[in-house]
C-alpha cells in the first residue's frame, strides 16, 4: 500500500529535498505541497493524503493551527530544539509526532510510516523532554481528565504509556501477552477521547500518573 503523503513548508528548499527523498520510496508518494498553513488545510479536503509532513512557523497560518483543523490525516510536525512552546501548542492540537530537520534521511523516512501505520513517534531524542515540559506547564484552562471509567490493570498501561514503553515492554512488565497490551491501550484510547498514543501520554501526565523526571529519571 502506498502512502499518500503532503508536505507543508514555507522553505522551498526543504520541500524539494523532501520530494527528492520520497520519490525514491516506493511506498511512499508525494501528493500535494503547500506553502503556508491555510495551503495546507485546503490541501488535505482535496488530495486526503494519509500523512502531512508540517513545518510549525509558517505564514498565513501556522502549523499548529493547520493541526487543529486537519481531521482525516495524520499530521507529523516539524521542529528544533529551540521550538519548545511551539511544539506544546501542536501536541494539543492532536499531532501524531515530531520530526527535527537535521534527522537522517532514514528516520524521516521511518517516521512517516510510523505514523501512516496509526502509531505515535515519540522520539527519545526529542519527545521525552518536550512532555516533561509540557506536563510541569499545563494549560491552566484545560479540565482534568475524568478517570471514574479506567480499571485498575488500564490505570497501570496508561501509566507505562505515559512512560514511554512499548507494547511489548508493557506486556512483559504486566506478564500480559502483547495482544492484551495492545488491546488495553486501545480501550484508552476510546475512553479518554484521545488521538493517539502521544495524547495517551500526556494524559499520563495531566492526571498525575507519571510526573517529569528529575535528574533523569522518570517517576
Amino acid at each position: 500500500m502506498t502512502i499518500r503523503v503532503v508536505l507543508a513548508d514555507d522553505q522551498p528548499l526543504i520541500r524539494a529535498g523532501l520530494r527528492v527523498l520520497v520519490a525514491d520510496t516506493p511506498d511512499l508518494e508525494i501528493v500535494g505541497e503547500a506553502g503556508t498553513g491555510a495551503e495546507a488545510v485546503r490541501l488535505v479536503e482535496d488530495v486526503k493524503p494519509d500523512v502531512v509532513v508540517m513545518d510549525i512557523r509558517m505564514p498565513d497560518m501556522d502549523g499548529i493551527e493547520a493541526t487543529r483543523r486537519i481531521t482525516t490525516a495524520r499530521v507529523l510536525m516539524l521542529t528544533t530544539f529551540d521550538d519548545d512552546e511551539y511544539v506544546y501548542g501542536s501536541l494539543r492540537a492532536g499531532a501524531s509526532g515530531f520530526l527535527v530537520k537535521d534527522m537522517a534521511l532514514e528516520e524521516i523516512l521511518a517516521a512517516i510510516r510510523v505514523v501512516a501505520g496509526g502509531d505515535a513517534l515519540i522520539a527519545p531524542r526529542v519527545t521525552r523532554r518536550l512532555i516533561e515540559e509540557f506536563a510541569a506547564r499545563p494549560e491552566p484552562a484545560s479540565a482534568p481528565r475524568p478517570a471514574d471509567g479506567i480499571t485498575e490493570r488500564e490505570r497501570e498501561v496508561l501509566t507505562l504509556v505515559g512512560r514511554g514503553r512499548t507494547n511489548r515492554e508493557i506486556a512483559d512488565e504486566l506478564f500480559i501477552s502483547v495482544a492484551t497490551a495492545k488491546a488495553h491501550v486501545a480501550r484508552l484510547l476510546t475512553k479518554l477521547d484521545a488521538r493517539d498514543r502521544v495524547q495517551l501520554v500526556i494524559i499520563a501526565y495531566e492526571m498525575g500518573l507519571v510526573r517529569p523526571a528529575t535528574g533523569g529519571s522518570t517517576t
